[in-house]
C-alpha cells in the first residue's frame, strides 16, 4: 500500500487542515458496537502488528516551514501505539443513552497535531457484558470510501481469532533536509501541486466538453439549467442553520435494509432515493415543529460523491466532488417525494454537475498554498450554501469481527460546521441501513427530535411503497417523542446533563400527573358506586306496591338523580 502513499497533501486535503476551527472540528469517526466483551490488551497487540498494513497511520502532518506548499507526512519517530487506544469504563450497565453521551464527548474536541490524526476509545460496562469502539479519523486522511477500506483492514471477516505476530521491520526513518534543500523542496513541492491542479482542470474541462457533445447530457442539462443559478444563492434558513459552538452530539437510528431494497424496487429509483427520501421528509416535519413554514420552502443537501475509481479503493486521500441536491419541504406524499429525488439527481448526474464542481475545485487548487491556508483561516459563512451534509457509504453486507466478537451495530459520524448545525451520514452494514446524525449542540439542542422524525418518515415511505415488514428480527427503534417531550434544551444544560439524568427526569415529570389523574379518578368511582347503590335500593323498595305507590317513589328517585348530576358537574368543575 506505501507505493500508493503521496507524501505532500494534495489541495482537498490540506483544505479540511486550514478550515478546521474550534466551532468545526474536520474528523470523522463511528461508533462500532461488539458482542460480549473484547480484550484490550489483546486488540493492542493485533493492531500494533498490523500497523505496517497502515503506514500512514504512523505519520504526522508537518507544515512546510516556508509557507509556500501544502504540509506533508512525515514518519513519527516516537510512534507509540498506546498513544492511540484507549481504554475507558462506565458504569454498568450502561445502555443507548450512556453511548451516546460518552461519544458526544469524545467526538467533540479538535484532535492533536503533534501525533498521527487517529485515535480509538474501548468502552466496557456496557449491558449484556458487550464493547463499544470509538473510533476517529481526520478528514485530511480519508473520505468515507477509503475509510471503510481500512475498516475491514482493521476488523476480520471471520470469527476465527487470529493475533499476527509483528514482523521485524525497521523503524521508518525521516530524512532532516538542510535549509536550502527545504526552501527548495517547498518551492518546488507548492509548483508541482499548481500545476498537477492545472492539469487537472484543463483534462476535466476536455471532459466535459466531450459530454456536450452528447445528446443524454444536452437533454440533462436541459432539466436542470433553470435550476443551476438558484444553487449558487445560499440556502434558505433552516432552524439548524445557526452559529455553532463546536460542542457535538451523535444519535442514530438504524433500520432493514432488505426493507429499502424493497422500496427502490417498488418506487422504481436507487437506496439514495429512498435515504434522502426519508431524510427530507424528517426534516420537513422537524421544521414544521418549530413552528416555521414549509409551503414554498426547500432544503438543500450536499451529497458528497466519490470519484474514487476501481483501480483507486484503497489509495488514502480524498477524491470527492458534490452534488447539491434540493428538495421541497412541502411534499407530504412519500412516493412523490421519491420521484422528485429520483428525477433530480439523475439530471444532476446526467448534466455532470459533480464534475463541473470537481472543475471549479481544481481552479482554486491552482492559487498559492498560502492564500488557501489565509482563506480558511479567514473563512466564516453566516449565510450557508447548504443546509446539511447527508453522505450515503455503502459498508460491507457481510458481520465483522475483531479477536472473535461479532460487530452487531455500526453507527457512522460526519464534522459538522459553519451554520451548518446537523450533519447526516447513511451507512449499510450486514443488512441494515444506519442514519448516524451528528449536530452542534448550540445550533441544534434538539437533533433527538429529528432523529424521532426519521422513523416516522420511514414508515410512511414503507406504507406508500406498499412494502409490508419482513420476517427479520425487528430491529430495535425509538418510539416518535410528542413536541412537549422533546422542548429544545439548553447548550449549557446538555454539557453538564450527567449520563443517567434521563430516567430521573421523567419519572419526575410524570408521577404527579400520573397520581393526580388516579386521585380524582378514585374519587369519582366510589361517588358512582354510593349512588348507584342508593338508587338500587330505592327502587327495590316499591316492588310490591300500587301503582300509586311506585309513582310516588319513581318521584323520590328524581331528586337525588338530578342532585347527583348536579354534585357531579360541579365536582367535575372544581377538577
Amino acid at each position: 500500500m506505501s507505493k500508493i502513499l503521496n507524501r505532500r497533501l494534495t489541495t482537498t486535503d490540506s483544505s479540511f487542515l486550514y478550515f478546521e476551527k474550534k466551532e468545526a472540528p474536520m474528523h470523522i469517526g463511528s461508533v462500532h458496537l461488539f458482542e460480549g466483551e473484547v480484550p484490550f490488551e489483546d486488540f493492542i497487540t493485533m493492531m500494533d502488528a498490523k500497523m505496517h498494513l497502515i503506514p500512514r497511520y504512523r505519520q504526522i502532518v508537518k507544515f512546510d516551514p516556508f509557507n509556500m506548499a501544502h504540509p506533508t507526512w512525515e514518519s513519527d519517530p516516537h510512534f507509540d501505539i498506546r498513544k492511540h487506544i484507549f481504554k475507558l469504563q462506565i458504569d454498568a450497565p450502561g445502555g443507548e443513552q450512556e453511548l451516546v453521551e460518552l461519544s458526544s464527548k469524545i467526538f467533540t474536541p479538535v484532535m492533536e497535531r503533534d501525533k498521527p490524526l487517529w485515535d480509538i476509545y474501548w468502552i466496557y460496562g456496557l449491558e449484556g457484558g458487550n464493547t463499544a469502539m470509538i473510533a476517529r479519523i481526520h478528514h485530511c486522511m480519508v473520505d468515507g470510501i477509503s475509510g471503510i477500506d481500512l475498516i475491514k483492514i482493521i476488523l476480520d471477516i471471520s470469527p476465527e481469532i487470529k493475533i499476527p505476530v509483528k514482523p521485524e521491520t525497521e523503524r521508518p526513518r525521516t530524512e532532516r533536509l538542510d535549509p536550502t534543500r527545504q526552501f527548495f523542496d517547498s518551492l518546488l513541492g507548492g509548483m508541482e501541486e499548481g500545476m498537477n491542479r492545472w492539469m487537472e482542470f484543463q483534462n476535466g474541462l476536455l471532459n466535459l466538453t466531450k459530454a456536450f457533445t452528447e445528446q443524454p447530457t444536452r437533454d440533462a442539462m436541459t432539466k436542470i439549467g433553470g435550476d443551476l443559478p438558484g444553487m449558487a444563492r445560499p440556502a434558505a434558513i433552516l432552524p439548524f442553520n445557526r452559529q455553532c459552538s463546536g460542542e457535538r452530539r451523535l444519535v442514530w437510528s438504524e433500520f432493514s435494509f432488505a426493507e429499502v431494497r424493497q422500496i427502490r424496487a417498488a418506487l422504481g429509483g436507487t437506496v439514495n432515493d429512498a435515504a434522502l427520501t426519508i431524510l427530507s421528509g424528517a426534516v420537513s416535519k422537524y421544521v414544521a415543529g418549530h413552528g416555521q413554514p414549509t409551503a414554498n420552502r426547500s432544503v438543500r443537501f450536499m451529497v458528497p460523491v466519490s470519484l474514487r475509481q476501481d483501480d483507486q479503493r484503497g489509495a488514502l486521500g480524498n477524491l470527492v466532488s458534490i452534488l447539491p441536491v434540493e428538495i421541497p419541504l412541502d411534499l407530504p406524499d412519500p412516493a412523490e417525494r421519491f420521484h422528485h429525488i429520483n428525477r433530480t439527481t439523475a439530471a444532476l448526474k446526467g448534466g455532470r454537475v459533480a464534475e463541473g464542481v470537481s472543475l471549479f475545485s481544481a481552479l482554486m487548487g491552482v492559487l498559492p498554498a498560502p492564500v488557501q491556508a489565509l482563506a480558511g483561516a479567514l473563512a466564516s459563512m453566516p449565510m450557508p450554501a447548504v443546509n446539511m451534509v447527508s453522505t450515503n457509504v455503502p459498508g460491507p453486507q457481510v458481520p465483522l469481527y475483531t479477536l472473535g466478537k461479532k460487530m452487531i451495530g455500526y453507527y457512522p459520524y460526519v464534522p459538522v460546521g459553519y451554520a451548518v448545525g446537523c450533519g447526516c451520514a447513511i451507512l449499510t452494514y450486514d443488512q441494515k441501513i444506519t442514519f448516524g446524525l451528528t449536530a452542534d449542540v448550540q445550533a441544534m439542542p434538539d437533533v433527538e427530535r429529528l432523529r424521532d422524525f426519521l422513523n416516522e418518515s420511514f414508515a410512511e415511505l414503507l406504507k406508500a411503497a406498499r412494502v409490508e415488514k419482513n420476517d427479520s428480527p425487528p430491529i430495535k427503534r425509538t418510539e416518535p417523542r410528542t413536541v412537549e417531550e422533546t422542548k429544545p434544551q439548553a447548550a449549557k444544560d446538555t454539557e453538564s446533563r450527567p449520563a443517567k439524568e434521563n430516567k430521573p427526569r421523567t419519572a419526575r415529570k410524570t408521577k404527579p400527573r400520573t397520581a393526580k389523574k388516579t386521585e380524582s379518578s378514585t374519587a369519582k368511582i366510589s361517588g358512582d358506586k354510593k349512588r348507584a347503590t342508593s338508587k338500587k335500593a330505592e327502587q327495590t323498595k316499591p316492588s310490591t306496591k300500587t301503582k300509586q305507590m311506585k309513582a310516588t317513589a319513581n318521584a323520590k328517585q328524581t331528586k337525588p338523580t338530578a342532585g347527583a348530576k348536579q354534585k357531579t358537574i360541579s365536582a367535575t368543575g372544581t377538577k
